[in-house]
């Protein structure tokens, strides 16, 4: 990991955040126009963003770290989760930080586990 580079500060902040279950904090490093491309769509601006993560965060039993890169502007998180249905549910985000804020977010998770979990 490059911890000292801009983008990957604020985004092992935010997944720190989230991750701990303090969807406050988490939203703190998000910007209030954030444009999220999730497996589900497009997801546009704060309010929609949190409503995007707090369910996940709300089934969310543990998280172990896979590997984060970054440079000033970019920064890739990737990881698995246990969740409440599932035991194994990896992730990514690949995220755009601009005046340390997350603007953009590429997310991406395997929905085969939910989906299996739900039949």
């Amino acid at each position: 990991m490059t911890e000292n580079s801009t983008a990957l500060q604020i985004a092992l902040a935010y997944h720190k955040a989230w991750t701990s279950k303090d969807l406050d904090l988490a939203m703190s490093y998000i910007a209030d126009d954030i444009v999220c491309d999730a497996p589900a769509g497009r997801i546009e601006g704060a309010e929609a963003y949190r409503a995007f993560m707090a369910p996940f965060v709300q089934i969310l039993l543990d998280v172990s770290m896979i590997a984060a890169f970054g440079d000033e502007q970019t920064a890739l998180v990737m990881y698995d989760t246990t969740t409440v249905p599932v035991p194994s549910a990896p992730g990514a985000e690949c995220v755009t930080v601009k005046a340390n804020k997350i603007t953009y977010s590429r997310f991406l998770f395997d929905r085969a586990p939910f989906e299996a979990a739900r039949r």
